[in-house]
């Protein structure tokens, strides 16, 4: 079986180039098709891969400005050679799914969501503090772009999403059906804690709709150490309403992360996402979680075991969670073993049986 992966972009290390890691580890010898890369701001491991890259590559600036080539990428991914590729597997939150398979072969489709910026525009602009010039460029490609997706949304032969919040919206914009299997979590890289911990911690890019004033918010009235890893547009205005008790780290590597984990009491997570890897990573470090209770915490937070769920996206209701997680009793091996089931290992096991099924049809 000859196989091609295919993912949207290489030019940053998240929870999407995560699953192409896991791909690589299962499939090494497989080419990854992609229309730019970054060699030093995509994932060490995927560097010495076989990439077979687009003309975007070559076009001016995009490493700064690969948002504004935004039409360019439909006529990129639909330009890739896949032929003679049996099997082909992709990456898609808002691309890769739309990439020509040779006619008979099987595209198996890991989708972490249909393009945010075509379905929920408004949201979308807001999450990314987008300028004005953005603002006004994005809503006439918008319509076209929709009608793309949906098309092009057809072309694989099986769909599988990361959370029952993505299933959802395949179902609502693409009408199709999917599989569900849950994002790899590179467990081995933390470790239990021991003893309590010695501050509440937030992991984050520090963006407005990641809703760290709450945070900071509750924890300067609670007068509670907080610590906040991550940097981004919202930095200076949290930082001027923050209590002498909450400290901003800034960029911190992965060791330092998993380093804070292991010492925190507890994460702090008071977005709304789609998934949410950050929390389990908490877990997998033994740590409990306090989270709203929305969108993909809803799905990995067991409220009483693995952290505190608080219902209402504000600062009085995240201090009220602090206050229940205070006065709860935590087992960090229990915690430990629920973030063991989204393992890498697990996630690799379980995929590659899912694209050896379909392979078989």
């Amino acid at each position: 079986m000859r196989l091609a992966i295919v993912h949207d972009y290489l030019n940053q290390a998240g929870g999407a180039e995560r699953v192409v890691e896991s791909f690589h580890r299962i499939w090494p010898d497989a080419p990854i098709f992609t229309t730019i890369a970054d060699r030093d701001a995509m994932p060490s491991s995927l560097r010495d891969a076989d990439l077979r890259l687009t003309w975007m590559q070559r076009l001016p600036a995009w490493k700064r400005h690969f948002r504004a080539y935004l039409p360019l990428y439909p006529l990129a991914i639909e330009g890739m050679d896949l032929r003679g590729y049996d099997v082909v597997v992709s990456s898609s939150s808002a691309w890769a799914k739309a990439v020509r398979a040779p006619r008979g072969a099987v595209h198996v489709c890991y989708c972490h969501t249909p393009m945010r910026w075509v379905w929920d525009y408004d949201r979308y602009v807001a999450r990314e503090d987008f300028g004005i010039i953005a603002r006004l460029a994005l809503p006439p490609v918008i319509a076209g772009l929709r009608a793309w997706d949906v098309h092009t949304a057809h072309r694989p032969s099986h769909i599988v999403v990361n959370s029952r919040v993505v299933q959802d919206r395949v179902r609502r914009c693409w009408g199709r059906p999917s599989e569900l299997l849950h994002p790899p979590i590179e467990t081995e890289r933390f470790a239990a804690g021991t003893g309590a911990g010695r501050y509440h911690l937030v992991v984050s890019r520090l963006a407005h709709y990641k809703r760290i004033d709450l945070a900071v918010a509750a924890f300067t009235q609670l007068g509670l150490p907080l610590v906040v890893i991550g940097d981004g547009p919202a930095r200076a205005s949290l930082e001027a309403v923050a209590g002498a008790n909450v400290t901003f780290r800034g960029r911190v590597d992965d060791a330092g992360v998993a380093a804070a984990m292991s010492e925190c009491r507890a994460l702090i997570f008071p977005g709304e996402e789609d998934f949410g890897i950050t929390p389990l990573e908490a877990n997998a470090s033994g740590r409990p979680v306090i989270a709203y209770g929305a969108g993909g915490a809803l799905e990995t937070v067991r409220d009483g075991v693995t952290g505190v769920l608080f219902g209402a996206q504000t600062a009085d209701s995240l201090a009220e969670g602090v206050r229940r997680a205070e006065a709860s009793t935590w087992n960090a091996g229990a915690i430990r073993r629920h973030a063991e089931s989204y393992s890498a290992a697990e996630f690799e096991t379980r995929f590659r049986a899912i694209v050896e099924r379909e392979a078989r049809r």
